[in-house]
């Protein structure tokens, strides 16, 4: 696991060392274990390094002798690494040690671009091939889209310049900021931004499953590739036990994260059954709360997970007043806005892990995509013909209405003009039905195309690696995919099939408890005297909110007046939307700050 970056330029002169060592440096929080960056004319390639496998190996970016001029990095793991080190070991290749990434430039020999196709993990990759007559940069990520990758091409200039973090992508020259104008439509339509676009303009992330070609002097050209399909073995229980005891697996300290809720839980005791199983020390995990007394709290049933697992569980307890500078650190971290308050959680709680000593951890996410485990989805199989509207709606931060009722008469026609984010999910959605699919699968198809990779794992890979903790997701592996998309509509609504899974492993209390996300209890601290309110009382200010031009300053102090006087749930989390969008104006404009900046 580790940081990346580099740039593409056709006859360009070598790129100033100072230039990388500042980019490098805006993401060395993931990679603190080594770096290296080497450059040349027209093309520079980097990784501060986050060593898990293979910790005294592994170097970066990966070369071997007998292949001068191919060039690679690495984000990610790569879980089959032995196997095709095994079959490449076979055709005459020969590696300097034992690390996952090594294969890489021997892989690409054997495969050119579609190298990526044969890889099974969570990964960025960045390949150069700097051999004559066939100079190029290939680029890709996982199936899946659990390891980011920015990029930023120059038409005029023809260059290509990515990195792992949005903040180190900014620290490139001639990387100019420019936020997108339906930023703050979208943030409140979905919570973040969409599709393959970030909120900045110019730069976009790698769509999942895709591989980029770039020629020297031209734009990339993105596919997608095909699924990587594997053939799960038994029920539920058994292809996520093999994913959980695969993912335990490191050459470093492993730990779980234990929400108290079923996905997590599922995970913890599979992986506390593991650690028994092979005579391994128990097994860690961890639970965020806040001190004081908050509204649906999850810590007893997190402990009621770790009891019956039988692991060694930490509950840590972070300070309200902490939440204004967590706030800005995630908000910087991300690079862009995401508005769900789980960020701060997310942030505190591998901040956490790796003060105990832990690199690696397991987590959930990706059940609920996958099996059909959202409210959301729930009513949309329950809605009439307009249940693609009802589904988008639940998407949001705000409702339409609510959203066209806080904009300028100026911004509400500019997006009317040019359309929503929600109009175009609620149109991919109605598209999907129209060729045949159900709405389970054309919903389930949106998540994790689109709504995982955005929403969820940019969040879960920039907030765990500004703590250099790995992130692994047992739910997101292939054999795990395969068999939820192979179960029938009634297994997947409502998460029927991991119900059944967990019977035997979890606690009746924490199957019978209603659903619940992991986050922040943003309604209760944002009410009278609440930890948040003045944050978000200056984040709201008219003078901030006149000069953006976006919002109307009157409304959206009724709107936090009303929310004063009687605190919901909808209000809270629109405030809350707004101020993280102000907030990340001002941090993106600040985004070229000094070097070494802590995290």
């Amino acid at each position: 696991m580790c940081r990346i970056l580099g740039s593409f330029a056709a006859g360009a002169d070598r790129p100033e060392p100072a230039q990388l060592a500042a980019v490098s440096a805006r993401q060395r929080h993931g990679g603190p274990d080594e770096h290296q960056v080497l450059s040349g004319p027209g093309w520079s390639l980097g990784c501060d390094r986050l060593a898990v496998t293979d910790p005294r190996g592994g170097q970066q970016p990966y070369r071997l002798p007998h292949l001068p001029g191919v060039l690679a990095v690495l984000n990610g793991e790569i879980y089959n690494h032995a196997e095709l080190r095994r079959a490449l070991a076979a055709r005459g290749h020969r590696f300097p040690d034992l690390c996952d990434g090594s294969v890489l430039p021997a892989l690409y020999a054997e495969y050119g671009p579609a190298f990526a196709e044969h890889l099974d993990g969570m990964f960025a990759v960045a390949l150069l091939d700097l051999r004559p007559g066939s100079t190029r940069l290939v680029l890709a990520v996982d199936d899946m889209g659990m390891k980011p990758l920015h990029l930023h091409h120059d038409p005029h200039d023809g260059s290509t310049r990515f990195a792992s973090e949005i903040p180190a992508l900014l620290a490139f020259e001639g990387v100019r900021i420019s936020p997108r104008d339906d930023a703050l439509d979208t943030v409140l339509a979905t919570r973040t931004s969409f599709s393959a676009h970030t909120a900045l303009d110019g730069i976009d992330v790698l769509p999942p499953g895709a591989t980029a070609l770039v020629r020297p002097g031209a734009a990339p050209v993105v596919r997608r590739r095909g699924p990587r399909r594997a053939t799960p073995h038994g029920d539920t229980q058994d292809v996520l036990r093999h994913e959980v005891r695969r993912l335990a697996r490191a050459d470093v300290p492993v730990c779980a994260v234990t929400s108290g809720g079923l996905d997590s839980g599922l995970v913890t005791a599979l992986a506390a059954e593991h650690a028994r199983e092979t005579d391994a020390p128990p097994l860690h995990t961890f639970h965020l709360t806040y001190r004081g007394r908050w509204p649906d709290s999850e810590a007893a049933h997190a402990r009621s997970v770790a009891r019956r697992a039988r692991t060694v569980h930490h509950e840590v307890a972070v300070d309200p007043d902490e939440l204004g500078s967590l706030l800005t650190r995630t908000v910087r971290h991300l690079g862009q806005p995401n508005a769900d308050p789980i960020a701060l959680s997310t942030y505190a709680l591998f901040r956490a892990v790796r003060e105990n000593g832990f690199t690696v951890a397991l987590t959930g996410d990706g059940a609920d995509e996958l099996f059909g485990g959202y409210d959301r989805m729930r009513a949309a199989l329950a809605a009439g013909p307009e249940w693609a509207d009802t589904y988008t709606d639940a998407l949001s931060a705000a409702p339409r209405l609510v959203r066209e009722h806080l904009y300028t008469s100026h911004y509400r026609a500019y997006i009317a003009d040019r359309g929503s984010a929600a109009d175009r999910i609620t149109q991919e959605l109605r598209s999907a039905e129209a060729v045949g699919a159900d709405r389970l699968t054309a919903m389930t198809a949106f998540e994790t195309r689109w709504r995982l990779p955005a929403y969820h794992l940019r969040r879960l890979d920039h907030l765990s690696m500004a703590w250099a903790v790995e992130a692994r997701l047992p739910f997101l592996q292939p054999s795990v995919v395969t068999h939820a998309r192979s179960l029938p509509a009634a297994a997947r609504t409502g998460k029927r099939a991991l119900y059944e899974a967990g019977a035997e492993l979890l606690p009746p209390s924490v199957l019978r408890r209603p659903k619940q996300p992991f986050t922040l209890p943003v309604a209760a601290m944002l009410s009278p005297g609440g930890p948040l309110l003045d944050l978000v009382r200056e984040m709201l200010s008219p003078a901030r909110l006149v000069l953006g031009g976006k919002i109307r300053a009157d409304r959206a102090a009724k709107l936090l007046a009303r929310h004063l006087d009687r605190p919901t749930p909808q209000a809270a989390l629109t405030l809350w939307s707004l101020a993280v969008h102000e907030l990340w104006t001002e941090v993106v404009q600040g985004m070229r700050i000094p070097v070494g900046c802590a995290a």
